[in-house]
Formats: C-alpha cells, sequence, structure tokens
C-alpha cells in the first residue's frame, strides 16, 4: 500500500480516505459496518467523519454517525487508524445546522463543545485531524485558530484542517497561525471531481506553496460519474432522486447543480473514455482525482460495501497520459459543468 502525509504532518494515510456521511440515514449500522470492515481489510487507514452526520442533518439524527463508527473502532487497533472528523461550521453561513440550537460559530465556546461531544461518540481520547467543515465569516480568524490551537496543545487534536473554504481563506488562517506560532492547517477538504475542477483555479497553488494537502470529497460528483443517472429513468433509492423531492430547498439546489444537462453530458464522454480504457467509470473518476500532485487522500463514499469495489480499483491504477488528455478535452468542451 501507498501512504502519503497530509501536508507537514506527521499523518501518513491512505491515498483513499473511507467517508461515512451516509451512516445512520443511507446505510443502517449493520451495512456502515460492513462498508469500514471492507475498507479496513483492503489496508484503508484513513477515516472521516463529522459532528453533524449523517446527511441529510437533522436534529434528531446530528451524531448519529460518529456513535456508528466509536462503536466500529473498538473492534480495531486505535493507532492502525487516522480517524478525521468536523466541528460544524457557522450558522451565519449557508447552512444553519441542526446542533446547539443553530447558534453554531467557530469561537472558543462552539470549538470545545463540538469537540467534547465528538471525543464522547467516538469513544476516543483524541482526533487525529480536526476539520473546520465551513468557515465563520463573522467570528475573527484569530480568535478561531486561537481556539482551535488549544485543543491540539490539550492532546485531545493532533492536527487541524478546513474544508469548503476559499483560497483566501486558507491563506489568511495560515499566515495568522504562522505569526502567533499556532498550528495551522494541514489539509483542506473541498470538493473536486471531473465534474468540478475549480479548485485548480486557485486553491491548487496555494496548497502546492503552502505545503497543504487537499482531502477532495465527491471524486464520482455525488454519484453523477457512476453513469447511473445517464439512463432513461431516474434511478431508485438515489441521493439525487431524493434531493429533487425534498421540502427543504438547499437539498434542491444541490441537485440542480451536481444534475444538469452539463454534467449528463460530459458524464457521457467520461463513459466513453473508461470503457475504452477497460476501467469502470467510478474508477476512472476516483483514479483521475487521487492523481494530483496536492492530493493526499481521496474520499470516497458507499451505501453498500459492495459499492466500494470500483472505487477501491483505482487503488491499482495509474492513468496513463493519454486518457488524461482525453478528460482534459471533455472539460475544455463544457467547462465548468457543475457552475
Amino acid at each position: 500500500m501507498e501512504y502519503r502525509y497530509i501536508g507537514n504532518s506527521g499523518l501518513r494515510v491512505t491515498p483513499i480516505c473511507m467517508g461515512t456521511m451516509g451512516f445512520g440515514t443511507w446505510s443502517d449500522k449493520n451495512e456502515s459496518f460492513r462498508i469500514l470492515d471492507t475498507a479496513f481489510d483492503r489496508g484503508i487507514n484513513f477515516y472521516d467523519t463529522a459532528e453533524v452526520y449523517p446527511v441529510p442533518p437533522t436534529v434528531e439524527l446530528a451524531g448519529l454517525t460518529e456513535e456508528i463508527f466509536g462503536q466500529w473502532i473498538k473492534t480495531k487497533p486505535r493507532d492502525a487508524l487516522i480517524l478525521a472528523t468536523k466541528v460544524a461550521g457557522a450558522a451565519s453561513g449557508w447552512f444553519v445546522p441542526p446542533i446547539r440550537q443553530g447558534f453554531t460559530a467557530i469561537d472558543r465556546h462552539h470549538v470545545e463543545a463540538a469537540i467534547e461531544g465528538s471525543l464522547r461518540r467516538l469513544g476516543v481520547d483524541y482526533i487525529d485531524l480536526y476539520q473546520v467543515h465551513w468557515p465563520d465569516t463573522v467570528v475573527p480568524i484569530d480568535e478561531s485558530m486561537e481556539a482551535l490551537d488549544r485543543l491540539v496543545e490539550a492532546g485531545k487534536v493532533r492536527y487541524l484542517g478546513t474544508s469548503n473554504d476559499s483560497a483566501y481563506g486558507l491563506t489568511k488562517a495560515n499566515t495568522v497561525a504562522d505569526y502567533e506560532g499556532w498550528s495551522r492547517f494541514q489539509s483542506i477538504q473541498n470538493n473536486f471531481s471531473l465534474l468540478n475542477r475549480r479548485f485548480l483555479d486557485e486553491l491548487a497553488n496555494v496548497c502546492l506553496q503552502e505545503q497543504v494537502s487537499l482531502l477532495p470529497y465527491s471524486p464520482i460528483g455525488g454519484g453523477i460519474l457512476s453513469g447511473k443517472y445517464n439512463a432513461v429513468e431516474m434511478p431508485a433509492n438515489s441521493r439525487f432522486a431524493e434531493y429533487q423531492q425534498a421540502s427543504e430547498q438547499r437539498q434542491r439546489a444541490m441537485a440542480d447543480r451536481f444534475l444538469n444537462d452539463g454534467t449528463l453530458a460530459s458524464t457521457a464522454s467520461y463513459l466513453e473514455i473508461a470503457d475504452a480504457a477497460g476501467l469502470a467509470p467510478v474508477t476512472l473518476a476516483t483514479a483521475w482525482s487521487m492523481q494530483h500532485d496536492f492530493v493526499a487522500s481521496t474520499i470516497i463514499g458507499a451505501r453498500t460495501a459492495e459499492q466500494l469495489v470500483d472505487s477501491l480499483a483505482a487503488l491499482d491504477v495509474t492513468l496513463d497520459e493519454d486518457v488524461l488528455q482525453q478528460c482534459d478535452e471533455v472539460h475544455a468542451q463544457i467547462l465548468y459543468p457543475m457552475g
């Protein structure tokens, strides 16, 4: 197994990370255990969760994913796993999380409340990588970074990361941390796939210059790149079939962003490229994500253990220059299909 370091940290992780956001909704406890065991048996040592999971987030279920993972982790050697979780971002942003009465912020109070809750639900003494789920645009970044640094000093967290952040946000946070002598962000977890190359515009350069690693999520575009949405009928029991019928506007907006004429047309071309290369479409998309030099580990997801087969197959695949060029040509024809 190949291992990569996250940023300048001591975290040595597999090129694929097992995501857990559907544990408790899309996957029940038994299936979640099957998924986790399948990943572990394949050699995956990196696992990602969040205090607000599972999705779709609700007051009743928030924290359930960490509880499920906490029960599973007791069956494995703790030191064999790199565990990542997240503090919910600020309620002043794009989403009001259904925890702490919807008044979340990245300040000392909420950061301390969040870490104590995660440690309790996970049943562990420390978190390897603690991430801000999305930025706080109100609380000053120095206040946020000091609050997060306290967790490292207390031994509750080994390293810090951010998520859904911008080039400015990542650079500003680490500049403040460096100036004050605090722990800096070693990673950024953003949406990145064949259908969403926005990370390459600015953030990729920031990562390379600042030695920060990307942990891309949605490498198969929320399932679009599997090709199942290119069928005549909407696939049953699928994410965007559910989101299109959701009462919450945010979920319907996500469905429109991921599932549109541009993403479907792009996917049709990627399906042809995968077929010619003798690869499953999911394997192509996952391998493409993994081959960027600023990527430490690509976060995959699954509703069933069987769905992991094609994602994990990417561990044994290196895309040649011809395939990469063909993928670039698809993007050049349909720029930024997710907007």
